[in-house]
């Protein structure tokens, strides 16, 4: 059944790029990496990688895609505002032929791989709690010199953003 599920989410993983590569429409290319986006972190979850599927699902399918559709609709990008690209599936096409070596050479690196078990062994692997005692314990400083920064560029950025002036109407200077 796992088997099944894996090639599935591969197979939506694939159309998603698929999709992003090919569509013309902006909008349509951001939902195919959505699309993408969502496969992948099915497959951390099929892995038993609970924390990962947590932050893909959130943070990048979630919060990023979020931005990214609400900027392409901010935008109203129409038909004849986007580049007239007449070679782009050749392009594509040339891509997919140059990605053919380093394909086989990956393929044949991993079938040269030693067989080992592959079951996971540890009863927290995936979890949070691992990552967060590594953090607090061995980054601690650093941790907490980048909220530091964060908050530093966000206090920067409002005021920033209240430093500039809306721009006066020409007809109004008069």
């Amino acid at each position: 059944m796992a088997d099944i599920i894996f090639l599935a989410l591969s197979a939506f993983a694939i159309a998603g790029a698929i999709a992003m590569l090919t569509n013309k429409s902006p909008i349509y290319s951001a939902l195919g990496l959505l699309i993408t986006m969502l496969s992948i972190g099915g497959l951390f979850a099929l892995l038993s990688a609970s924390f990962l599927f947590m932050v893909q699902i959130i943070v990048y399918a979630g919060a990023i895609m979020t931005l990214i559709l609400f900027i392409l609709m901010f935008l109203n990008i129409k038909e004849e505002d986007l580049p007239n690209e007449p070679k782009k599936y050749p392009l594509i096409g040339l891509g997919l032929i140059l990605m053919i070596p380093l394909n086989i050479l990956v393929l044949k690196a991993v079938s040269n791989l030693p067989s080992k078990d592959l079951n996971i062994t540890n009863s927290d692997f995936g979890d949070i709690k691992p990552v967060g005692i590594a953090l607090y314990n061995n980054w601690l400083i650093s941790f907490e010199l980048i909220s530091i920064l964060l908050l530093v560029a966000l206090v920067g950025s409002i005021v920033l953003a209240k430093r500039r002036k809306p721009k006066e109407k020409r007809g109004e200077q008069q």
